[in-house]
């Protein structure tokens, strides 16, 4: 039987702490211009004040219709159009278009009055100055972005729980945002403990003395996972002065991480100067891993509290694994992204022309991929994907039930 006081207790799964030790503590928030929101983290669902595009446009270069006047166009018997005037970007028409007329209109430019339809370019000829040629029929709406097809007022633009990418700063900009209120970035104590732990900044080391090889290397893991990480702090060998620095940086940071001192053991101070913290809790001290094993995993009111084993090899796995999602967790970041490439099975068949290479963007849920659809223009496509797959050119398409290889967004 072991010795009292030197077995694990509570031995959790390394799945177990991802999912279920998710500390309440969140990091405080501030206001950020546009250009600083790339990365960071949104405190609250920001809505759209108006419609966008907020007018209906062109989604090709042609000509704005009546898609009526093209019914039964055809190379042998095209549709003649006389054409009345052009649509200048950033300007509307200066007439609407009228019964076997059209105007001609550059993609992204204003669909004028009594216009239904945008036949493309490439199926148009001149005929004779100042008529078309119509070689295809168009159907109402075809080849037009609706005036709220990217967003309709009140639609929700981004989420609190998750970075914001480069496509949500996109549909803030376009939507006229450009200052909201996200996360800070979690402040992260370090502290070192041992007697025989000096500054790395030593230059002559004492008999059993060794520099500090922790503090830095996961103050560097806390900022990769955008956190900020303070100054280090080595502590000795001694519960009282270990709860001191506890108690400190209890009230001023957003986690605590201390290295070394989690072996169960004669000199082990880390679990009672955490248990004697207000508020506390210790939801496991031991992690089923190797390297790692004696991982402390705690809080107090809600401020996560990671004990790091002293072998530097074991922490810094340790630390990547469980602290640094506990860091994100902190910061705002509550929602799982994938990391790499996800396996996922469609949801729907996917239509691809051969000889083109196709990147269509997906929602994943439950390991499935539904494509998401819509005009290029359309910037709501993509801040509601959660990532792409590629259709290679030789393909004519996938099968509902295939499975594709995901490219998250992160």
């Amino acid at each position: 039987m072991a010795a009292a006081g030197r077995e694990f207790f509570t031995v959790k799964t390394v799945a177990e702490a991802l999912t279920e030790f998710r500390p309440a503590h969140r990091s405080g928030v501030e206001t950020v211009t546009l250009d600083r929101a790339r990365g960071r983290i949104p405190a609250e669902q920001i809505h759209a004040r108006e419609a966008l595009p907020g007018f209906d446009r062109s989604s090709v270069d042609g000509y704005a219709v009546r898609a009526r006047d093209t019914f039964g166009a055809s190379e042998a018997i095209p549709a003649y159009l006389r054409v009345t005037g052009a649509v200048r970007m950033g300007a509307g028409a200066d007439d609407g278009v009228q019964p076997e007329s059209a105007i001609a209109i550059p993609t992204g430019g204003m669909v004028p009055a009594g216009a239904d339809a945008v036949v493309m370019i490439e199926h148009t000829q001149e005929a004779m100055p100042g008529t078309i040629e119509v070689v295809r029929p168009v159907a109402p709406g075809e080849g037009i972005v609706r005036g709220d097809e990217d967003l309709v007022p009140g639609a929700a633009m981004v989420h609190p729980g998750r970075p914001l990418r480069a496509q949500d700063v996109a549909l803030l900009a376009a939507a006229g945002v450009t200052r909201l209120r996200v996360h800070a970035a979690p402040r992260v104590a370090i502290i070192a403990t041992g007697d025989e732990v000096v500054a790395p900044e030593t230059s002559e080391l004492a008999a059993g003395q060794v520099r500090d090889a922790l503090s830095l290397s996961i103050g560097a893991l806390v900022a990769e996972a955008g956190g900020e990480p303070g100054s280090p702090l080595i502590i000795p060998d001694d519960g009282e002065a270990l709860l001191t620095a506890l108690s400190r940086s209890v009230g001023d940071s957003d986690m605590i991480v201390v290295c070394a001192g989690s072996s169960v053991g004669a000199r082990d101070e880390t679990a009672g100067a955490i248990a004697a913290l207000p508020g506390s809790e210790t939801w496991c001290h031991g992690l089923a891993i190797k390297p790692g094993k004696p991982t402390l995993l705690a809080h107090s009111d809600g401020i996560p509290i990671v004990g790091l084993p002293g072998n530097p090899r074991s922490a810094l796995v340790v630390f990547r694994l469980i602290g640094m999602p506990l860091v994100r967790l902190a910061g705002g970041w509550t929602e799982q992204v994938p990391a790499g490439t996800v396996r996922a099975r469609l949801t729907r068949d996917l239509p691809s022309a051969a000889g083109r290479l196709d990147v269509v963007q997906v929602r994943l849920r439950d390991a499935q991929a539904e494509p998401l659809f819509g005009p290029s223009a359309l910037l709501s496509v993509l801040t509601a994907a959660d990532g792409y797959l590629i259709v290679d050119e030789d393909a004519t398409g996938l099968a509902a039930g295939a499975e594709v290889e995901v490219f998250p967004y992160v």
